[in-house]
């Protein structure tokens, strides 16, 4: 991989798949800034990787803001931005607030549509650049009780698309990773939460999840992080405005 020397932001960088990714950008040469809420998730990723931790909630326009002037002082420019950070509550339609939904979309559409407002048109600007949402195969085709969740993820891949084709003629591509359910703490709260709702033994909740699957198994944020890695490659720049389902060929069903 050529990421060497180039300057990546991962938001939601301090556990799961946001802490895969940046290991595997670190790995592959890059200089790595990993935001989050988790004061100690993101020093644990720090220390692990060498990553530059910077705390920031990215629903907070102020606080992205100086986050990203203080990576940008302390590294450079940023060339790939990877948004990771997202939340994926569960609900029946009639049990999915109001705040429930805007705090969904906050997270989930708002935070990035800003992030990548600020320092896309930057990156065209300069010639080069990367931005990689990490969306969801719920975004591809839906799960029932997740209509906030769902809604958020195409919303994104909307985005996503709009702006390959806005961008097309520079030299950023813009794509999005649509895992099914990866082996993190949020499958982990899915799994709870179908023992919750339906009585079910905690391994045939588990055992669920992994047979939407084809390949019977839950993806790791490894997976992720390898398909990641490779759009942000110079040899990647034909790969522009996509969706890539990694689910084990769920969505071809």
């Amino acid at each position: 991989m050529n990421a060497i020397g180039r300057v990546a932001l991962v938001t939601g960088g301090g556990k799961g798949i946001g802490a895969a990714i940046a290991a595997r950008l670190k790995a592959d040469g890059a200089k790595v800034a990993i935001t989050g809420r988790d004061v100690e998730a993101l020093l644990r990723v720090a220390a692990a990787t060498g990553a530059l931790p910077v705390v920031a909630d990215v629903t907070d326009a102020a606080a992205t803001d100086r986050a990203v002037a203080e990576i940008e002082a302390a590294l450079g420019p940023i060339e790939i931005l990877v948004l990771n950070a997202g939340i994926a509550p569960g609900a029946r339609l009639a049990d999915t607030d109001d705040a429930t939904w805007e705090r969904v979309f906050a997270v989930n559409v708002t935070a990035p549509f800003r992030l990548t407002r600020a320092l896309l048109p930057r990156m065209a600007k300069r010639g080069w650049g990367r931005v990689v949402y990490v969306a969801s195969n719920a975004g591809l085709t839906g799960y029932a009780f997740t209509s906030a969740y769902s809604a958020s993820k195409h919303a994104v891949i909307g985005l996503m698309r709009s702006l390959a084709v806005e961008f097309a003629k520079s030299q950023v591509t813009v794509n999005a990773v649509c895992p099914g359910f990866v082996d993190t703490e949020m499958a982990s709260r899915a799994v709870q939460n179908i023992v919750d709702k339906t009585k079910r033994a905690h391994d045939d909740a588990r055992k669920a999840l992994e047979d939407l699957s084809p390949q019977k198994r839950l993806m790791t944020s490894e997976e992720v992080a390898h398909l990641v890695a490779m759009l942000a490659t110079d040899g990647a720049r034909g790969i522009n405005g996509q969706a890539i389902a990694l689910d084990g060929g769920q969505t071809m069903r």
